[in-house]
C-alpha cells in the first residue's frame, strides 16, 4: 500500500489515505507518485498536486528497516504536520514557539540542545520537561497514579 498526504492551502496536512500499488502504475508498469496523485484527484475531488506520497516507514528521517537510503520525506505524514515543498519533508508542529526546525532530520530541537541524561537510578524516579518561559529544561519528580488519579503505592515502594 501507498499513502498520499492530502495538503492544504497552508501545507497543512489535513488527511493521509492509502492507495493500492496498482494504482500508482504507469504505462511501463513502474510505480509513479504522479500516476497516484491523478486517480486520487479522480476519485477524492482534490487538486493533485495537493497528493503528496509519504512513507509509513520513515521517522526523524530514518527508514525502520535501518537502510536510510529508504528514508522518504523526514516523517509519516500525520493530520495536522506541515508540508515543506522547499526542503521536501513533512514535519510535525513546534511543540513550543522557540524551538527550531532541524531539516536534515525533520525534527524539532530546543534552543538549548537536548535534554541532559539521567542516570538510570534517576530515571526511574525523574524526568525532563521543557520550561518555556525561562528556557531550560526543568528535572521533575515523576509522579505515578493509580486509575483513581492517587498517588500509586508502587511508586512509593521505589
Amino acid at each position: 500500500m501507498a499513502h498520499f498526504a492530502k495538503i492544504g492551502d497552508t501545507s497543512k496536512v489535513l488527511t493521509v489515505l492509502t492507495l493500492d500499488n496498482k494504482d500508482m502504475l504507469n504505462a511501463d508498469g513502474v510505480e509513479e507518485e504522479s500516476v497516484g496523485q491523478k486517480y486520487l484527484e479522480k476519485h477524492n475531488n482534490w487538486p493533485a498536486q495537493m497528493w503528496i506520497q509519504t512513507s509509513y516507514n520513515t521517522s526523524a528521517n530514518t527508514h525502520k528497516s535501518g537502510d536510510n537510503t529508504k528514508a522518504f520525506r523526514g516523517n509519516y505524514a500525520g493530520p495536522g504536520y506541515i508540508w515543506d515543498k522547499d526542503n521536501n519533508i513533512f514535519y510535525p508542529p513546534s511543540p513550543f514557539p522557540s524551538w527550531v526546525l532541524n531539516t536534515t532530520e525533520a525534527t524539532w530541537h530546543s534552543p538549548i540542545g537536548d535534554v541532559p541524561d539521567l542516570s538510570v537510578a534517576e530515571s526511574r524516579t525523574h524526568c525532563y520537561s521543557w520550561n518555556e518561559s525561562d528556557q531550560r529544561w526543568d528535572k521533575k519528580e515523576k509522579v505515578f497514579v493509580d486509575e483513581h488519579g492517587n498517588p500509586s503505592a508502587l511508586y512509593r515502594q521505589l
